[in-house]
């Protein structure tokens, strides 16, 4: 058994919890804090999540539904949406932050086009060496019911992502190590918007020819990006590209996955979201996608179609047709241009 640590997790969403029940379950001290008052009760009371019904807490979790009542811990987590990372931090009191940070979050921050390893140094006196970024194909769902999973922790300083590889793995949890942490978390942001486009697929009723050539050639985009920012390329054959792009573009689980289908079959996205209880990354990283990959001067086909009708009110089948149309080329190397 690894030596017990106290750990801190923010975020008591879907993946959150699973994230503190995983911990727990290893012997560790856990505190989850939750912003939402009246869930957070329903959490300590039932011992159940409300989003998720496979999770089970344990009862050592200490809920805590104020930032100043967090103990100083040997690790923060990280498990917001992205949106509100920012937010977040310049909230945490600061006497908190002189800890390692293991993000969970995936995407890109609007107008910034900031990664979260970034608004996270930018928002606190942590060091680059102290934040890791976890990620990979892991539906909470799944890792809720002990399923085999694989993750990698990525950062600039190898020896923190040792720590957090020996504080999360388990006999249902594997961890690798990655000091890429550039390209973990650009692709574990930007397959959220080949998701999008993997559900439309399904709405509109294509089968499996279309999916296997969706994924492909979407992560040729993930990775013309991702390298032109700093991602080195053999990370987007990894984990926390092709395999977490393999996992939001198939399940059922897959919220992105899920918003597109409705799209695809015809509903508008205003309405899509807001009958859903939990958030899809994938839409407003798209937008950032986008400008990004304008401002970067990198083709990216796909990632401009969900754009076009996501936020341009393109028919699906259109941006479908268009895709298709484009000029005949030579197909390149997976990971690179």
């Amino acid at each position: 058994m690894n030596k017990k640590r106290k750990v801190s997790v923010l975020g008591g969403g879907s993946w959150g919890s699973t994230i503190s029940q995983h911990l727990s379950s290893l012997g560790h001290e856990v505190y989850l804090y939750h912003r939402n008052g009246d869930q957070l009760n329903e959490m300590r009371e039932k011992l159940r999540h409300p989003l998720l019904e496979q999770l089970r807490f344990s009862e050592t979790i200490k809920f805590i539904e104020d930032l100043n009542y967090l103990p100083k811990s040997e690790f923060m987590v990280i498990a917001v949406p992205s949106h509100g990372v920012r937010e977040l931090m310049l909230r945490v009191p600061k006497n908190l932050l002189g800890t390692k940070i293991i993000n969970l979050s995936k995407g890109i921050e609007q107008n910034t086009f900031k990664r979260i390893s970034e608004i996270i140094l930018e928002t606190s006196d942590i060091i680059s060496g102290n934040i890791v970024t976890l990620s990979g194909p892991s539906h909470a769902e799944e890792v809720a019911l002990g399923h085999p999973t694989s993750l990698v922790a990525a950062s600039d300083n190898l020896e923190t992502s040792k720590e957090v590889q020996k504080l999360f793995s388990s006999n249902s949890l594997r961890i690798y190590t990655n000091n890429d942490i550039i390209g973990v978390e650009l692709g574990g942001s930007i397959k959220n918007v080949i998701a999008l486009a993997s559900g439309i697929c399904d709405g509109i009723g294509f089968g499996d020819n279309t999916k296997a050539s969706l994924i492909t050639r979407g992560i040729v985009e993930i990775s013309r990006l991702g390298v032109s920012l700093g991602g080195k390329a053999e990370t987007f054959a990894g984990l926390s590209g092709i395999g977490d792009l393999i996992a939001t573009c198939l399940s059922h689980h897959s919220r992105n996955r899920y918003v597109g289908e409705q799209i695809g079959v015809g509903r508008p996205l205003e309405e899509i979201l807001n009958e859903m209880s939990m958030i899809a990354e994938g839409v407003k990283t798209t937008s950032a996608t986008k400008e990004l990959s304008v401002l970067k001067n990198i083709e990216m086909p796909i990632v401009s179609s969900v754009y076009s009708v996501l936020y341009e009110n393109i028919n699906p089948k259109e941006a479908v047709n268009s895709l298709m149309n484009r000029e005949l080329i030579k197909e390149g190397y997976m990971i690179y241009y």
